[in-house]
């Protein structure tokens, strides 16, 4: 039977701030293209990452430490070559706002996985 997850929003945290923060960033005139393309990566990789971890979850170790550094390497060369990309073809601005959204996402990120990630190891499943 499917529970609903209490932390799912401690969990994302790093989406739900890139998707609060964008009226902000019209507002203040900072460059949208660069920030649609680095935050377009960051949900895009994270919700990829989420399912193929989902997916791993119920095979063997081993398994579970390839698909999950798979999935990690995979999104570090996403989102560096979404960043790339928009700084070549577009201003330097934009690579640059695509660079910092990526940055802070990942900030919280790992941050948000550091103090979770403990505390699932110790509850049992079922």
């Amino acid at each position: 039977m499917p529970t609903t997850d209490p932390l799912a929003i401690v969990r994302y945290a790093d989406v739900v701030v890139i998707v609060l923060a964008a009226p902000f960033i019209v507002l203040m005139g900072a460059p949208v293209l660069g920030y649609v393309v680095g935050a377009g990566a960051w949900i895009v990789t994270r919700v990829l990452g989420a399912l193929v971890e989902r997916y791993a979850r119920g095979r063997d170790i081993k398994t579970q430490i390839a698909w999950n550094f798979g999935v990690l390497m995979g999104r570090v060369w996403i989102v560096g070559i979404a960043i790339l990309v928009v700084g070549k073809t577009a201003d330097r601005a934009d690579g640059l706002m695509a660079a910092l959204v990526a940055l802070v996402a990942f900030t919280i990120y790992l941050g948000t996985t550091l103090i979770l990630r403990p505390s699932e190891r110790s509850t049992p499943r079922t």
